[in-house]
């Protein structure tokens, strides 16, 4: 944050336009755009094919919530993953219909880069996760047609693996269901009529 400028509130954040984003970053407001399509088909494909097995328990071990964008509060920092996912066995209740955001760390994470948003993701928002304690970071490209998969450790992010196209993976921390990245993509090109 520059010198004397006042730090960031929620304020800030419910002024932003119809169909902004706002996060607080270190006391600084970022403000994105609603996502393209290709990020828009990565957050709703890996909802649908984590939430399945994973929150709800069908073909899968079940053990997590797992919430498409939800508010976090981490301190002062409020963030807004694109997906996001608690162990149950931290989290045994989920939050109330009626609670506006989450104040635990995710278990794992996962951002959409954009070309907009990347390097924010990147730079800034994962030290904060690893400061917060979040296990596991997925980072998803829809334009590189990949998938990075971090693991926290002491001193920083481990780089497990990443995996590209249309591969098929099983990747942390869930390994227990393969995942198909063809699923992800847009076709590449304007949609046909």
């Amino acid at each position: 944050m520059g010198k004397g400028k006042k730090p960031a509130t929620y304020e800030d954040i419910e002024a932003l336009p119809v169909g902004w984003v706002g996060e607080i970053i270190e006391e600084e407001l970022v403000a994105s755009p609603r996502p393209a399509m290709g990020h828009a088909r990565v957050s709703s494909v890996l909802g649908a094919e984590l939430g399945g097995p994973f929150d709800l328990g069908r073909g899968g071990p079940g053990g997590w919530w797992i919430f498409d964008e939800p508010e976090v509060h981490l301190g002062r920092n409020v963030l807004v993953p694109d997906l996001a996912g608690w162990r149950r066995e931290r989290l045994p209740k989920p939050p109330a219909p009626n609670e506006p955001f989450m104040t635990v760390a995710p278990d794992w994470l996962c951002e959409v880069l954009s070309p907009s948003t990347g390097a924010m993701d990147r730079a800034r928002k994962l030290p904060l996760y690893h400061r917060e304690g979040v296990g596991h970071v997925w980072l998803v490209d829809p334009l590189a047609r990949t998938l990075e998969v971090l693991r926290r450790q002491a001193g920083g992010w481990l780089l497990v693996a990443t995996h590209t196209g249309d591969e098929r993976v099983r990747a942390e921390p869930f390994e227990a269901v393969e995942l198909g990245l063809e699923l992800l993509w847009l076709p590449e090109g304007p949609a046909g009529r």
